[in-house]
């Protein structure tokens, strides 16, 4: 069996999210769907998988919540399963950041394509920041790119505030390029960079997944490979299958045929 592959996000208002994840579990139990999918009053966020058709007649259930018919869905292709499970959950956040009320919706930075991004952190005036968390950075990123160093996303809002002092120290208020896997994480970012009272803020529509999908290696400004959160650890251009394995030991990526001293705690770098 080939499996269809759907990273999808959507930030939308659900008054009642857990009645939105009981229609979920139902409909999914009903195609054979594996994966995770996060409800929350601000949305839904989540990897699915399963055969086309399948996941055909999940994506257009998902378009028909309230606020979902721009869902923004990336898809991809695997010989394996993914993932071995199905899980529905409700959060308080479909993606945390706990930087207080944010409205992504409404808030977000400018959505940049491809080109126009490649053209954006060209600029030397640029501060690209990479906002994803230290261990999928350290698989590849984009040239230049900031590596904030976090460990969760959450560690994000006090780093960026950090940043900023000294942004503002030197007198600088540069334009702001943010990108992450899918754009979900930037949505929200996004959004607190413009509230902390930055105004030239853009991100990259549909994250590093679709730009790595769209982008011609050749003209491509990334470096290594994307780190993905299901079996295939990671992956490249035109969303070939990477080189990166999960250590048994501490959950951590890290080269398939490198030589690699596990930490065993977690901790961040690994040596290889």
């Amino acid at each position: 069996m080939s499996f269809t592959i759907a990273a999808l996000y959507r930030f939308a208002r659900f008054p009642d999210p857990q009645a939105i994840a009981a229609g979920l579990r139902e409909r999914t139990a009903a195609l054979g769907t594996c994966g995770t999918l996060i409800v929350a009053g601000e949305g839904i966020n989540g990897t699915v998988a399963g055969d086309s058709d399948a996941i055909t007649a999940l994506v257009d259930h998902i378009r028909a919540l309230p606020g979902c018919a721009d869902l923004d869905v990336k898809y991809s292709h695997s010989d394996d399963a993914p993932f071995a499970r199905m899980k529905v959950k409700v959060k308080a956040e479909i993606v945390t950041l706990g930087a207080g009320d944010l409205d992504p919706a409404t808030q977000a930075g400018i959505h940049l394509d491809p080109v126009d991004w490649n053209a954006l952190i060209a600029d030397p005036d640029t501060v690209v920041i990479d906002t994803r968390n230290a261990y999928e950075v350290a698989c590849g990123t984009f040239e230049g790119a900031i590596d904030p160093e976090t460990r969760s996303f959450r560690d994000f809002p006090s780093w960026f505030d950090a940043f900023a002092g000294d942004l503002r120290a030197q007198g600088r208020t540069p334009k702001i390029a943010m990108f992450c896997t899918g754009g979900i994480r930037c949505e929200k970012s996004t959004a607190l960079v413009k509230a902390r009272g930055f105004d030239e803020v853009y991100h990259l529509n549909g994250g590093i997944l679709r730009y790595l999908e769209e982008m011609p290696e050749s003209e491509s400004r990334w470096q290594g490979q994307c780190y993905v959160f299901d079996e295939r650890v990671s992956v490249g251009h035109g969303l070939v299958p990477g080189d990166h394995v999960t250590c048994r030991a501490c959950g951590l990526p890290h080269p398939r045929d490198a030589v690699h001293d596990c930490p065993g705690d977690g901790a961040w770098p690994h040596r290889a």
